[in-house]
């Protein structure tokens, strides 16, 4: 039994304040629950929940965002929105020569406006990718766990889409010192039983942790990366699959 991908999770000492930047700057709307604020992604598009925790880390924070651009004029003006509402451009060792734009959050994580005429994202969508660090074995574990295509594997890079296309999912080596616990993580919602959902992610190599009041199962993949189970039942918006 498959897990589809509700979300992924991100920690803001205020959850709104990212959550409206990112709801003005992808045009989604924005959803209040018991779990935290969540913008739907849709049938394609990554979903994004924002939630009570600690602020990013510029530098340390292990997934990033990428959005794609049609031409350089909407890559400008994606860019000169993410500003006004908020976002600042940060310098993460990007080079001069280099055409993707690296910008912040006002929760304190980075991500990117990429150029026009990247073939790798071409018909991914405005969210066109959320990047991680991590191994290629995690990424065939979430290849296995959601059931989706593994459409990149080169050297220590992997990633993963929906059969149905969309949001891709990558995996890379990174430098830096990670942040631990997790402040970002995914969020998955069986597609039937719960119990039996946290089993076959058990048996594909997760480990359990921890259950939460709400009934939500908390997991390690096998990096060590935190991820919750969600009730089923228990969703608000569309799903990822």
């Amino acid at each position: 039994m498959r897990s589809r991908l509700l979300a992924v999770t991100f920690e803001a000492v205020d959850p709104a304040e990212p959550a409206r930047f990112w709801a003005g700057l992808l045009g989604r709307e924005v959803v209040e629950d018991d779990g935290g604020v969540l913008l739907p992604g849709g049938d394609t598009q990554l979903g994004l929940r924002f939630v009570p925790g600690r602020a990013g880390r510029l530098g340390a924070n292990r997934m990033h965002l990428h959005l794609t651009s049609t031409d350089l004029d909407d890559q400008q003006h994606t860019v000169a929105t993410a500003v006004s509402l908020g976002g600042r451009h940060v310098d993460v060792g990007q080079r001069p020569e280099e055409a993707h734009v690296v910008l912040a959050d006002p929760a304190g994580y980075e991500f990117c406006v990429i150029e026009p005429g990247n073939g790798y994202l071409a018909g991914c969508g405005p969210l066109g990718e959320l990047t991680c660090a991590g191994s290629r074995q995690v990424g065939e574990f979430w290849s296995e766990a959601l059931g989706w295509l593994l459409v990149w594997d080169r050297g220590e890079q992997i990633a993963i889409q929906s059969p149905r296309g969309g949001t891709k999912l990558a995996w890379d080596t990174w430098d830096g010192t990670p942040v631990a616990p997790n402040q970002q993580r995914f969020e998955l919602l069986p597609d039937g039983d719960q119990r039996e959902a946290v089993d076959e992610l058990i048996s594909l190599g997760a480990a359990r942790l921890d259950a939460r009041d709400d009934s939500t199962v908390v997991l390690v993949d096998p990096d060590g990366n935190e991820f919750y189970v969600r009730p089923t039942g228990r969703h608000p918006g569309p799903l990822a699959e």
